[in-house]
This record gives structure tokens, C-alpha cells and sequence, in this order.
């Protein structure tokens, strides 16, 4: 699983790496704030708070949380057989995920400086008011991803990003192999 503060480019990083591997499977996340100017309609699942409380209530999420004043969950993976399942999420959504999947691939997105994410969130359209709440939220995010034993990866380079990251996976395939013998 991705995870990381705002702004520091983890949906396009999961993008990359989806694109680079057909074993991985991205799941679409479901989400209450309103779509960004640009953005494609496939980004989220795009939902009223009524619609993703009835989802959460049934079951429907393997994490949810609402970050900023806007809720956001991960549902129940349907990925294909032999596909590994990429999850893009904040960081106390991988903290739910943890609880339940201990052995899952953790990796902690930073952008390589504060003024950076910055830049990134304000470049994507978000509001002035998201923008203070994201910044804000990000030390605590790093400090329980360093709780969560994520690995760290910054995204100053997204070539080199991806790279790493996906040979991270890797490595985690090889190891599940390993322990399947």
C-alpha cells in the first residue's frame, strides 16, 4: 500500500507502476469531497456522505477515515486472479489495514520539502483551506508511519520513485515465494 500526506504524488506514482506491471491490480477508492477541476470522473468513486456511510455500515470498506472534513475508504479489494492489490491511501487508512494484514507492503510517500507539497497541492486546484488542513496533517502522518514501520520513499524524482517502489515490491513477491516453499 501507498500512503503519504497530501500533494506528494502518490496517485501518480500508482499510476506508473500499475502501467509498468500487469501483475498489479489498483483499487478505486471511494471518496466525499468534491471532484478537482481537471480531475477524471475515474479518480474516486465520487459519493454523497449518506451513500459512503450505507457502504461503510454494510461492510463495504477494508479502511475508511475522514481526513480534512471529507471521508475516504478503500473497498473490499476485487482484483483479478494472480494480481497483487495496490491500495493508494492515507496514512491512517494503512493503519487499519496494518491491524489486519501485518505482512502488507507499507511504503510512505514524502514530498522532498514542506514548500514542495505545497506547490504540488496548490498545482493539483485544491482550495487555500485544504491546502492549510493537508500541511498541517503531515508531521503527524510521518510520525505514524514511522509507528507503522513504513518504508520511506521520497518522491523527488518520480522516475527514481518508481523505481524504487516498485522494486520494493519486488522484493516483497520474492520474499512471499520464499515463504511458500
Amino acid at each position: 500500500m501507498l500512503s503519504g500526506p497530501g500533494g506528494v504524488g502518490k496517485g501518480t506514482i500508482a499510476a506508473a507502476l500499475v502501467a509498468a506491471d500487469p501483475k498489479l491490480w489498483l483499487s478505486r477508492s471511494w471518496t466525499t469531497r468534491a471532484r478537482r477541476p481537471g480531475e477524471p470522473e475515474t479518480a474516486y468513486v465520487f459519493a454523497d456522505e449518506a451513500e459512503f456511510r450505507a457502504k461503510a455500515a454494510e461492510g463495504g470498506f477494508v479502511e475508511w477515515a475522514e481526513i480534512a472534513g471529507n471521508l475516504y475508504g478503500t473497498p473490499q479489494p476485487d482484483a483479478p486472479a494472480g494480481c497483487d492489490v495496490l491500495l493508494e491511501i492515507d496514512v491512517q487508512g494503512a493503519a487499519q489495514v496494518r491491524e489486519n494484514r501485518p505482512e502488507a507492503l507499507c511504503i510512505f510517500v514524502e514530498a522532498p520539502s514542506a514548500a514542495e507539497q505545497e506547490s504540488r497541492l496548490r498545482g493539483r486546484g485544491d482550495p487555500e483551506s485544504h491546502i492549510a488542513k493537508r500541511l498541517a496533517l503531515a508531521d503527524s502522518e510521518r510520525i505514524l508511519a514511522y509507528e507503522l514501520n513504513a518504508v520511506h520513499v521520497v518522491n523527488d524524482s518520480l522516475a527514481e520513485a518508481v523505481a524504487a517502489i516498485g522494486a520494493l515490491i519486488e522484493e516483497a513477491r520474492q520474499e512471499r515465494c520464499d515463504n511458500d516453499d
